[in-house]
């Protein structure tokens, strides 16, 4: 049987630490690769560094950004004082995608899984009481996801704001149990946050 050569032996076994990518997708980007103008790879592997370089946290919601603040926090447009709290930046494009919500967001950067040993002082809870205090919050919504480790963060949070007397709420209909923001429909995700509860 004939293999690869070493150097894509090497970059398959780069490929398949990716999420969602096995030893056949792995060979495929490879045929991609070897197939594509050298222009095109070459301007692929720019944006990959430029991405790395460049992209960080958004100062006040740890959202994704190129700059300190990320667009929507830096959008006057937005309702500053409703803040929809999610686990990671996927579920802020997601939300974004629905075309319903137009407050501010707070990414956690996580949940509460003791099983994988993250805890609560690993997400950016601290960051979001300190929004609270100084931005004249008047309304959370909860949206982590509706697996365990995301009903485990929500009940968290909700334990530690209600104290607070401001609105809180978790989104409602549409999100299947188990399931992640990031996956589900923009109609879905409307639906989520018309009706979502108070917690």
């Amino acid at each position: 049987m004939a293999n690869y050569t070493e150097s894509i032996e090497k970059l398959i076994e780069l490929l398949i630490k990716l999420p969602g990518i096995g030893r056949r997708s792995a060979e495929r980007v490879i045929e991609y690769i070897l197939d594509a103008p050298k222009e095109e790879i070459k301007l692929l592997s720019e944006k990959i560094v430029y991405v790395k370089e460049n992209v960080r946290l958004c100062k006040k919601c740890h959202n994704l950004s190129e700059q300190e603040l990320c667009h929507i926090c830096h959008d006057s447009r937005r309702k500053n004082n409703i803040v929809c709290v999610v686990e990671k930046p996927n579920d802020v494009i997601a939300i974004e995608k629905a075309g319903y919500f137009d407050g501010v967001y707070h990414v956690l950067m996580g949940s509460i899984s003791p099983i994988e040993g993250r805890g609560p002082d690993d997400l950016k809870i601290e960051s979001l009481l300190k929004r609270i205090k100084e931005d004249n919050i008047t309304e959370i919504i909860i949206a982590t996801d509706a697996d365990i480790e995301g009903e485990t963060t929500a009940l968290y949070l909700a334990k530690i704001l209600k104290p607070l007397g401001i609105k809180l709420t978790r989104i409602g209909l549409g999100i299947p149990v188990g399931s992640n923001l990031e996956y589900a429909d923009s109609a879905t995700l409307a639906k989520a946050m018309q009706s979502r509860r108070d917690i």
